[in-house]
């Protein structure tokens, strides 16, 4: 089932998500429904914040970025098939050089900004079928997957953006929460629902 992506402005998007277990009810049904979500709106990664569930789940399909100018050729090869659930993730190592790279989010949409992030983490992290897994990621897969952990964290790729940066796209933000913004899928906006109350 194709759901509405949660738009900024949300306090959902701003939450620290929690941890879930094999008990949490209908989860085959949600990642399905976050995969289906994330295809019909031509993202790399969704987040379950990004539709309005504070929980530790993220998907991520990075082969569209597989041929991306700035792949690499190693990048290129992780990519092509790079598909994988991660819940409960918890980055334990950043490291590598820094890099800066143009960010977009399906919650905050027309805008792309550059964001700097080191260039390898080492995730822990469970699969759908809650078995763990301790990895290395680097270049591309590692700034997706840091992209979307932020997202669990409560963090979204504005806020890592500068002072003066943030001053200039505040205006486009507020409109992006009042839902004064054209996207190509389904959003929900949180400060319209206020406005119906």
């Amino acid at each position: 089932m194709i759901l509405p992506i949660v738009a900024y402005g949300d306090p959902v998007l701003k939450r620290k998500a929690r941890a879930i277990d094999s008990s949490y009810d209908g989860l085959d049904v949600l990642i399905a429904s976050m995969w289906e979500t994330m295809y019909h709106a031509h993202g790399v990664g969704l987040a379950a914040p990004q539709i309005g569930k504070s929980i530790r789940l993220f998907v991520i399909d990075g082969s569209p970025f597989a041929d991306d100018e700035d792949a690499s050729p190693s990048d290129h090869i992780v990519l092509k098939s790079f598909k994988k659930v991660f819940i409960n993730a918890e980055i334990i190592a950043e490291q590598g050089d820094d890099f800066s790279f143009a960010e977009g989010c399906l919650s905050i949409p027309d805008i792309r900004e550059e964001v700097t992030r080191p260039s390898v983490i080492r995730l822990r992290y469970q699969d759908e079928h809650f078995e763990l897994h301790e990895e290395e990621f680097s270049g591309l897969a590692a700034r997706i997957i840091q992209h979307e952990y932020d997202h669990i964290e409560g963090v979204l790729f504005t806020d890592k953006l500068s002072p003066l940066k943030k001053r200039l796209i505040k205006g486009r933000l507020e409109k992006i929460s009042r839902g004064q913004v054209e996207a190509e899928y389904r959003m929900k906006f949180h400060l319209s629902k206020l406005k119906r109350k």
